[in-house]
């Protein structure tokens, strides 16, 4: 049913990410909950349960943490931008080892709307880096500091990269969504891709009959719509591995998409995602022709959400984009302690690991 895989789309086919359990503060959160500094007002602890928060210039409230080495200690400040359907408290596999052998610090927010932060009823790619901007300002990142965006959360980080390059140390996309409203999309390869029509599709749902499309997701009448299905269509094998072992993201859930304002704010935050930028990414020139920071694509070439050959192309467009790829990932590369690692050492440190180098030929054969 067409319908039934629209709403499995916008589910989280473009962004799903599990939340696990919360970790026990590490020496970043205990050490900077307890800080003097001008950074932690007493606007961020006023949610019942300490949840750090601070409020923009619009009068919005947005919630974070952090994990890693103290701010003040680290070397490295790391933003992380989550997609679709997930918060702050994404999984980011990367162990509290490696940061604090790169001295890491990493800060992780909700995005407007998501978690504990407040929807934003005027949303739109270029407010998602103002918020980014403003979050760094207000917790003293320092003149630059490097983002991570994650699937859904790449288009945040593609607006950053267009309106604040001068803010970048670094920049790492990890399985970026693919607009297909993009102008620079060739058509040769998008025709027979199923996902463009059905992302289409479910963009004008989205749009046009909200109320249809939340009646769907949450009605009991029948079978489950839901992407938690461990569908195969959208995920590949080390994925539904990865989803046996997670309780899943309970946002998604039916008792969460009934609240009207979860619902709202996923659909706002699809609508934004998927409809016609201000911009096409395929068109930025390199925002650090004269420096030495880099940015990154981190792709599964098992990945059946985003297909491995239209991030390919993107790398073609952008040859200064450095463009590595994990043999048998999927879309849940985040959950893959090894591959976390990786990408922290590819764009903190300028490593190019041999293991996650695309084949050159399978390259050529796409353009």
């Amino acid at each position: 049913m067409v319908f039934k895989r629209a709403a499995m789309l916008f589910l989280g086919c473009f962004g799903f990410a599990c939340d696990k359990a919360k970790p026990i503060p590490t020496s970043a959160e205990s050490a900077e909950s307890s800080s003097t500094s001008p950074s932690a007002s007493s606007e961020d602890f006023n949610l019942s349960d300490g949840t750090l928060r601070i409020r923009l210039s619009d009068g919005r409230y947005l919630a974070y943490q952090e994990r890693g080495v103290p701010k003040h200690q680290s070397k490295y400040k790391v933003v992380i931008v989550h997609g679709f359907g997930s918060s702050k408290d994404m999984s980011f596999m990367a162990s509290q080892d490696i940061m604090d052998e790169l001295g890491v610090y990493l800060l992780l927010y909700d995005r407007a709307g998501y978690g504990e932060s407040d929807p934003n009823p005027k949303r739109s790619v270029k407010s998602e880096a103002s918020d980014i901007q403003e979050l760094a300002d207000q917790l003293q990142l320092g003149s630059k500091f490097y983002v991570i965006g994650v699937s859904l959360g790449s288009y945040p980080t593609w607006s950053c990269l267009k309106r604040i390059p001068h803010r970048l140390a670094g920049v790492a996309l990890v399985v970026p969504m693919i607009n297909y409203n993009w102008p620079s999309l060739p058509r040769h390869l998008t025709k027979d891709d199923y996902r463009k029509n059905l992302s289409r599709w479910t963009l004008w749902v989205t749009r046009y009959a909200p109320g249809l499309l939340h009646w769907w997701l949450t009605q009991k009448i029948f079978p489950s719509s839901s992407v938690l299905d461990r569908n195969p269509t959208f995920f590949s094998n080390k994925d539904l591995e990865v989803l046996k072992n997670t309780p899943g993201y309970q946002l998604l859930s039916k008792n969460k998409l009934g609240q009207q304002g979860v619902f709202d704010s996923l659909r706002r935050d699809f609508i934004v995602a998927f409809s016609k930028w201000d911009f096409d990414p395929l068109e930025i020139s390199d925002p650090f022709l004269i420096s030495e920071s880099s940015v990154h694509i981190w792709q599964g070439y098992e990945d059946k959400v985003v297909p491995f050959p239209l991030q390919r192309h993107v790398w073609s467009k952008l040859p200064w984009i450095k463009y590595h790829e994990v043999p048998d990932g999927g879309h849940l590369l985040v959950y893959d302690s090894a591959v976390c690692e990786a990408i922290l050492r590819s764009l903190l440190l300028g490593e190019d690991p041999p293991l996650y180098r695309p084949k050159l030929v399978d390259k050529l054969l796409i353009n």
